[in-house]
């Protein structure tokens, strides 16, 4: 059995409907000691958040069925997960898209592809230790 180099306790979501990505994320995450949750679109994603209660979510934008920005409304309307960061994901670096991220609640926006240290410092400076207060 291996240890995790800094075993943080957090869980990460990461919503994409690209395995590619979502597997990147995951080793990423892994690596760096996290917990990671992974979901193919928004209704996979809300099928699992209240199982997981993510401490940061990361949503791709352009997914079938439910696209990035009403996931992130979605999971920003609930009262449980109000305050829960979500970082958008993009291979589009676009103004109107960072704008419309904003308006739904978006903490931050990450373009896609990202490397393993860009990821590793969105969850640094975004994701809050209360989700897994009291948990060992």
């Amino acid at each position: 059995m291996t240890t995790s180099p800094q075993p943080t306790g957090l869980t990460i979501m990461v919503i994409d409907d690209s395995s590619t990505i979502r597997r990147s994320a995951e080793i990423f995450l892994s690596q760096a000691g996290y917990q990671v949750v992974l979901a193919e679109d928004g209704f996979d994603a809300l099928a699992k958040i209240n199982d997981h209660h993510p401490a940061l979510v990361f949503c791709d934008i352009l997914m079938p069925r439910l696209d990035g920005y009403q996931t992130c409304a979605l999971i920003k309307k609930s009262a449980r997960f109000h305050a829960t960061p979500v970082l958008m994901l993009s291979s589009k670096d676009g103004l109107f898209d960072r704008a419309r991220g904003a308006m739904v609640g978006a903490s931050a926006y990450l373009t896609k592809p990202f490397s393993k240290d860009s990821l590793l410092a969105a969850v640094r400076e975004h994701a809050t230790h209360e989700h897994d207060a009291g948990k060992s």
